[in-house]
């Protein structure tokens, strides 16, 4: 992608641009109406000058011309004229070399041949030239001067745009009641553009409230029923005589109770600010917890040449949502068993707080990889076998600070690291 340029550079290049353009037009219609003049000049002189000699010619046959030191008679009637001037047209020719001179001639018919009055205007072209390159030399001052003022005030001209671009990427997408302020001497411009994006914080901010509420009523609303069915399906379960097929439908329905009230346990933490959580986080040990889960999820290996292994794990305590750690990786451990057929599934604990799960499954490709981070990114979901589904993980990793990173081989099995940290606890947390 090309780099693209900034609005002072785009505002400093056009104003030099015109500045120059400016200039070489001035410059170049000076020299035209100089060059103008200078001949209507010498037209009139020598005209002048040579209707005067030959009059006198004409009343006095006796009468010669004697050149002075700056102007010279070439009269064609007597002897030839000199050879830069033979063959040139009657009428003003400028610039002609004659003996050794730079000179302005007037060469007219008359009867008995040409005359030809020249004037020596060698000193007047070096003068001329003088000043001309004195007049670029200001001209191109000018231009570096105009160059310096144009810098400052693009510079001062963009500076606010700069300024609110800075306060615009300082707003945190979690962070509700943010706001651009602008000082008093900002242009009308500005003012519109920040008023526009306060009015859309304050629309987001409200978006984001009501999508809060609604999360945080409706999951409290479908805790209360959940529990019942959780609740009668155990009790119900502890009954004897209960035949079999019941039994198991019976722990089946208790089994997807739990999970569905995880989920709106996870669910409540979305709809939470971060800085909150602490009030309802627990403090506990990750290694225990990872028996439990790993205990809870053996049965999903039925029918298959599978075990899973917990490698040696360090105790590790952290303060966060123990529902929500409990569902997350208990969801990436049964993606694991569901996405292999047969071999071992080893859970370990990398400190500081970072579960590592390594199964032999059938693998992905860095292209598939690639695309399930691409979903994420863009958050769309990804259910590798069920469960709560990477997109709900991937959002708790961003809302709580953890990190999830996928590591697969094609027939190779795939490993998945989800780095946890603990929150904030204590009454700083809670405020």
């Amino acid at each position: 992608m090309a780099a693209r340029s900034s609005l002072s550079r785009r505002i400093l290049w056009g104003l030099l641009g015109y500045a120059a353009v400016l200039t070489l037009a001035v410059f170049v219609h000076g020299v035209i109406v100089n060059e103008r003049a200078e001949a209507l000049v010498w037209e009139t002189l020598l005209d002048t000058e040579l209707d005067h000699i030959i009059e006198r010619m004409e009343s006095d046959p006796g009468y010669r011309w004697l050149d002075t030191s700056n102007i010279a008679l070439f009269d064609g009637r007597h002897e030839p004229l000199p050879r830069e001037l033979q063959g040139l047209a009657p009428g003003m020719h400028d610039e002609i070399v004659v003996d050794g001179a730079m000179r302005v001639v007037l060469i007219r018919q008359v009867e008995g041949g040409p005359i030809a009055l020249a004037l020596d205007i060698t000193d007047l072209e070096a003068r001329e030239r003088g000043m001309w390159l004195m007049v670029m030399a200001s001209a191109i001052f000018m231009v570096a001067l105009i160059s310096l003022v144009v810098f400052w005030g693009a510079d001062r001209l963009v500076r606010p745009l700069i300024l609110l671009a800075a306060r615009i990427e300082s707003l945190e997408p979690d962070k509700p009641g943010q706001r651009i302020d602008i000082p008093g001497s900002a242009s009308n411009e500005l003012l519109v553009i920040a008023e526009s994006l306060n009015g859309y914080l304050r629309r987001n901010d409200s978006f984001v409230q009501r999508e809060r509420d609604f999360v945080d009523t409706a999951s409290h609303e479908l805790r209360t029923p959940i529990a019942v069915i959780a609740g009668a399906s155990g009790i119900a379960l502890e009954q004897h005589g209960v035949p079999a097929p019941v039994r198991g439908q019976l722990a089946r329905i208790r089994n997807t109770a739990i999970d569905v009230e995880r989920l709106i346990a996870m669910l409540l933490v979305l709809a939470k600010d971060p800085s909150r959580l602490a009030r309802s986080s627990d403090r506990f040990s990750l290694d225990e917890l990872l028996g439990e889960i790993v205990e809870q999820h053996a049965h999903l290996t039925q029918g298959k040449d599978l075990r899973i292994e917990l490698a040696g794990l360090p105790g590790v305590e952290i303060f966060a949502p123990m529902p929500v750690v409990h569902t997350a990786i208990g969801n990436l451990l049964r993606n694991a068993i569901e996405n292999s057929d047969r071999g071992t599934i080893t859970v370990r604990l990398e400190p500081p707080a970072t579960v590592v799960i390594s199964d032999p499954g059938h693998g992905m490709t860095p292209e598939e990889v690639s695309a399930i981070y691409a979903r994420l990114a863009r958050g769309g979901g990804d259910r590798m076998g069920g469960g709560i589904g990477l997109e709900l993980i991937a959002r708790l990793c961003e809302h709580l600070g953890w990190k999830l990173e996928i590591q697969s081989d094609p027939d190779r099995g795939t490993v998945t690291r989800l780095a946890l940290s603990s929150l904030p606890s204590g009454q700083d947390a809670g405020r």
